[in-house]
């Protein structure tokens, strides 16, 4: 299942990706692509304060995950644009990461296609003129129901 949305600048990218949070569960995995400041960081702290995050969202550009301890269980920031080998990752523990019960954002998973679990939602973000444009592919259900939330958000397919 496909789905596309309009996003007419950095507070509407953070506004659906508070409107995710709102059916976002664990265990999940959601890919986030697209060029350099094309809004996935954007959409992830929307995630995170629509989670519950407080403070600063830090994008773990150098050390590759930022993790956040949250009521709805944790959740793990991978940023894996930095990533020079995908063996990289079995170095920091992405087993013990992603076989928890945990939320798992994965933005550049293009980085390491062979160690990644598959996704729930994988979503592309690119820059439409001053906006965006996210394109969604939702693989299970949970997936599906994360694109039910861009309706929700009041942003127009």
């Amino acid at each position: 299942m496909n789905a596309d949305c309009l996003l007419s600048d950095g507070a509407a990218t953070e506004h659906l990706g508070g409107r995710l949070a709102t059916v976002l569960r664990p265990p999940a995995i959601l890919y986030l692509r697209g060029q350099l400041g094309a809004g996935k960081t954007t959409l992830v702290r929307g995630i995170l304060r629509g989670l519950g995050v407080q403070g600063t969202c830090k994008s773990p550009t150098y050390t590759l995950v930022e993790p956040y301890d949250l009521p709805c269980g944790p959740v793990f920031h991978f940023d894996l644009y930095r990533l020079q080998d995908p063996e990289e990752l079995e170095f920091i523990g992405l087993r013990d990461y992603v076989g928890q019960e945990a939320i798992c954002l994965f933005e550049w998973p293009e980085r390491a296609p062979t160690m990644l679990p598959p996704a729930d939602l994988d979503i592309m973000l690119e820059v439409a003129g001053t906006g965006r444009r996210a394109h969604s592919t939702a693989a299970t259900e949970l997936g599906r129901q994360l694109q039910m939330a861009f309706a929700r958000a009041g942003v127009p397919d």
